[in-house]
C-alpha cells in the first residue's frame, strides 16, 4: 500500500511537468492557427471543451488572455489529479469534483470563481463520458450565473489517438492544428434543462 502511494505521488508530481514541456515542442513544431472570437480577453466566461482534444487548449486560451485567470474543473480520481497538476504549469488553477463525485462542492466553487471574475473551464462530456455528451453541470453554470459559454476546440490535421473512452488526441510534429473560441452563447435561466443541452451539444459539433 505504501509503495503504491509513493508511486502514485511520484507519478503525479513527475507525469505533469513532462506531458507540459512535450506539449510545448508540439505546439513548437506545428503549424497553429486560431480562430479566436473579438473582446473575450475582456469578458469572464465559460471555456467548453470535449474531453479528447483539451491537452493543446491552453495554448489558445493563452493567446487570448496571457495572464492566465482560469480554473478548470478535474475530477477527484487519479487522472483528474494528473489534468489538474498540468493545467497548473500553464498557471491555471483547479477545482476538484465531477457528476460522478463532489460535484456540488466543485459547483458552488465555480459559481463564487465566476462571479469573482475568473474564467472557468469545463469538459462537458468529462470524467467518464459517454464521449461528446453535455452533462448538466456547465448547463448550471451559465444558468446560475448569466456567464456565458464559450465553445471551445481544437482540431488535428494529423494526431496521436489513444485507446481510451474521449479517444484523446495528441498532434503528431509538423502537423497543423486549429484552434476554435466562439462567441459567448447565453443560456436563458428558464431555459429548459435537456433543451439548453441540445443546443450547446450543437455549438459544440458545429467544427
Amino acid at each position: 500500500m505504501l509503495l503504491k502511494r509513493l508511486r502514485n505521488g511520484f507519478v503525479l508530481r513527475a507525469l505533469p511537468v513532462l506531458l507540459y514541456w512535450v506539449l510545448r515542442i508540439l505546439f513548437k513544431t506545428c503549424k497553429n492557427r486560431f480562430f479566436l472570437a473579438e473582446g473575450l480577453q475582456k469578458q469572464t466566461f465559460i471555456a467548453s471543451c470535449w474531453h479528447g482534444e483539451m491537452a493543446m487548449l491552453p495554448f489558445a486560451y493563452l493567446r487570448i488572455k496571457p495572464k492566465a485567470n482560469l480554473s478548470v474543473i478535474a475530477s477527484q480520481h487519479f487522472d483528474g489529479g494528473l489534468a489538474a497538476k498540468l493545467f497548473e504549469c500553464f498557471g491555471f488553477q483547479a477545482i476538484r469534483g465531477s457528476s460522478k463525485k463532489g460535484g456540488v462542492g466543485a459547483l458552488i466553487e465555480a459559481i463564487k470563481r465566476l462571479k469573482g471574475g475568473e474564467d472557468i473551464g469545463i469538459t462537458p462530456d468529462g470524467p467518464k463520458g459517454p464521449r461528446h455528451s453535455v452533462a448538466d453541470g456547465v448547463v448550471a453554470l451559465a444558468q446560475k450565473t448569466g456567464v456565458g459559454v464559450v465553445v471551445c476546440r481544437v482540431v488535428f490535421s494529423n494526431a496521436f489517438t489513444l485507446n481510451t473512452w474521449d479517444r484523446f488526441k495528441l498532434p503528431k510534429p509538423f502537423s497543423k492544428i486549429n484552434y476554435y473560441m466562439f462567441s459567448p452563447l447565453f443560456i436563458p435561466k428558464n431555459m429548459d434543462l435537456q433543451e439548453a443541452k441540445a443546443l450547446l451539444k450543437q455549438r459544440m459539433e458545429a467544427v
